[in-house]
């Protein structure tokens, strides 16, 4: 009998929230196959089976909490359940064979049996024989008294999943609050608000992901813990567009990536930090820690949240560099393939809500940096060229959030006015950048 366990995931991580079983009880694994998707406070992580066999028992329902070293299931022997594996298909194919059918329902049965408990097995009448029900429901309905056999599903094979238990139980307390209030006599008295909450109202429950919940306490703690202040400025896009209209053609022949405005704001970036280090330091204890090295963290909107991937060395990369990086990094993260090591060790942060539409915004620090660069919505706008002339320019408001414990409002504003001054100026980032 072999064991699945939560493997070793990285330095600050201790556990996990199943997030997905990718094999059910009864499969056949072979080794090196995906069994299960655990959601860290981070990235999703997937564990490989280490042996061939059958999942015989899952110890974990999908949103348990698991420890690293954990054991969350169990795994039969290659040579004792061999047997078995070709009769679910034989079945299939020729349903009107009724003999393999009988033959295998021994082990078909010990399999539910592992599933749900005894008491909680046979069903009445000419429904389904067996009740099944995911590790996480049968401890949910355990800890509310609740019946299995009572519950709806809306699984296609009938399957009981902690959500089931959730929703039933929500239910029936909800009815028994309305007859509560039903017996109750008239009271002239105004409902408090939590009664107000318990209205007929349609609402929606939904359990927020364990990475939603880190970046929630990450965000708490920085409000917190770091005296947040923002400044602001606007830059006038008008040469960096045009120099990306120039060149972004024969940009893309030459290194297969498109020429976009993060380059050039990272470039921006690492020349104004190199001016004012403080904005690429961080506290630790009574200390600062100044570093001589440009790990620029891009925000890149994910399926789960925001992540920060980091673009290491931005400082030694060209901007078809910076570009690769970039699209790489979004990729993952779309795809939900980043790594802890894309993650960790970002010097400063650079979010762009432009791309949503965001006009302004005071964007919240990723601790411990002590230094964020928001880039918003490009939009003409009338700009006074000089006493007599005004022109319609495409302007951006960036703004820039800093730890001010260590950051003074007048190097803050100084590091702002070098960005907007190199990004309106693009050529002279080939010499500051």
């Amino acid at each position: 009998m072999g064991e699945i366990k939560v493997p070793e995931l990285a330095e600050s991580i201790s556990e996990g929230t199943v997030a997905q079983w990718l094999k059910q009880v009864g499969d056949f694994v072979e080794k090196g196959d995906y069994i299960v998707e655990l959601e860290t406070d981070k990235v999703n992580v997937e564990i490989t089976a280490e042996d061939s066999g059958v999942l015989t028992e899952l110890l974990a329902g999908e949103g348990d909490t698991v420890q690293v070293g954990e054991t969350i299931a169990r795994l039969e022997a290659k040579e004792g359940a061999s047997a078995p594996a070709p009769a679910a298909p034989k079945t299939e194919e020729k349903p009107a064979e009724e003999a393999p059918k009988q033959e295998a329902a021994p082990a078909q049965q010990k399999t539910v049996e592992e599933v749900a408990p005894a008491a909680e097995a046979p069903h009445q009448g000419n429904q389904k024989q067996w009740l099944i029900a995911s590790p996480a429901a049968r401890k949910a309905a355990r800890e509310r008294g609740i019946k299995l056999d009572q519950v709806p599903t809306t699984d296609p094979l009938g399957r009981v999943r902690k959500h089931d238990i959730d929703s039933y139980a929500d239910q029936k307390s909800n009815e028994q609050k309305h007859q509560a209030q039903a017996s109750k006599p008239a009271n002239p008295v105004s409902p408090s608000p939590a009664a107000s909450e318990n209205s007929d109202k349609p609402v929606e429950r939904e359990r927020m992901s364990r990475r939603r919940q880190t970046i929630a306490k990450r965000l708490v703690e920085v409000q917190q813990t770091a005296a947040m202040l923002t400044t602001f400025n606007e830059v006038d896009m008008t040469a960096v567009m045009a120099l990306r209209k120039r060149r972004k053609d024969k940009f893309f022949e030459q290194h297969d990536v498109r020429l976009g405005f993060m380059s050039f704001f990272t470039k921006a970036v690492v020349a104004a930090l190199k001016k004012y280090p403080l904005l690429n330091a961080e506290i630790q204890g009574n200390e600062l820690l100044i570093k001589k090295f440009y790990d620029i963290g891009i925000a890149v909107s994910a399926p789960d949240g925001l992540v920060v991937p980091v673009v290491r060395d931005a400082d030694r990369k060209t901007f078809a560099g910076i570009e690769g990086s970039i699209v790489d990094l979004a990729k993952k993260a779309r795809d939900n393939k980043l790594a802890l090591k894309d993650l960790q060790g970002g010097t400063f942060t650079i979010t762009n809500g432009g791309v949503f539409g965001s006009l302004m915004s005071t964007p919240i620090l990723n601790g411990p940096q002590v230094g964020i660069l928001g880039m918003h919505k490009v939009q003409l706008r009338p700009v006074a060229i000089d006493e007599e002339r005004i022109e319609n320019r495409p302007m951006m408001y960036i703004a820039l959030s800093y730890d001010h414990r260590i950051v003074d409002g007048k190097e803050a504003v100084s590091f702002l006015a070098t960005v907007k001054e190199l990004l309106e100026d693009p050529e002279s980032l080939l010499l500051e950048g």
